[in-house]
Order: C-alpha cells, then structure tokens, then sequence
C-alpha cells in the first residue's frame, strides 16, 4: 500500500504530484528546487546558499515521513552547469557524510523548474 507525504516544512507540490510517496518501506521523493516553504520565494543568492536550501527542503520531507539523510539509499542531482559541481559537492558533503552518504549521480541539464541551477531527488529507507 503506498503512503502519500505532504509536509508544510518543505514546498508543497504545484501540480499532480506529492512531496514524496512511501511504499514497502521505500521511500521515494520528489525533486526540491529552492522554494522557501515559508514565504515561497526562492532562493537564488548564490549556488551555495540555493544547494543548502534544496538540501533543507529534502531533509524536512525524510524527516515528515520518519526517515533522515542517513537513510538515502540513492540521490539523483540535476545543475544547470556543470563548473559549480566543486561548490556543489562541498554543501552536498555537509548533509551526507561519508559514512552514510548515497550513492548518486549528477547530470547537467540544460533548463530546471523556474529557471532554478539546482535541483535533488532522493530515494531512502523509512
């Protein structure tokens, strides 16, 4: 039976979709881009502080749902370029340390939701 997550800590969904659905002990969410769920601008200050806000947003949704980063079996990252990966990583390494970081793969695209550089999905255990 597949579980439904919505939570108010991280953007609510925009479309026909949901934060994250959890089913047999999996759970799998969507892609965050830097919405404050609080005041829903977005977070465009630099590619650090658009990374971290991203990463907030991932970690309320694995938190609403019992689960936490150390629970992320596999994190998909997709930049819109491609030279901020070092700037990237470095905030990415401060949420997964290498003791329980995922495995994961990184892609440039060439546009993301609201013209945003950044955006991370993630699948973890609950």
């Amino acid at each position: 039976m597949k579980q439904l997550i919505n939570t108010p800590v991280a953007p609510l969904p925009i479309g026909p979709y949901n934060q994250a659905v959890a089913h047999n002990g999996i759970l799998y969410v969507s892609g965050q881009i830097a919405l404050d769920p609080e005041s829903g601008e977005l977070v465009l200050d630099d590619i650090e502080t658009e990374t971290h806000r991203v990463l907030k947003n991932v970690q309320g949704i694995l938190e609403a749902a019992g689960s936490g980063l150390e629970k992320v079996l596999k994190a998909t990252v997709f930049v819109k370029d491609m030279n901020m990966f070092g700037r990237i990583n470095a905030v990415y390494g401060e949420y997964f340390k290498p003791e329980f970081a995922p495995a994961r793969e990184l892609v440039q695209v060439s546009e993301l939701p609201k013209f945003v550089n950044i955006e991370i999905s993630v699948i973890a255990g609950l």
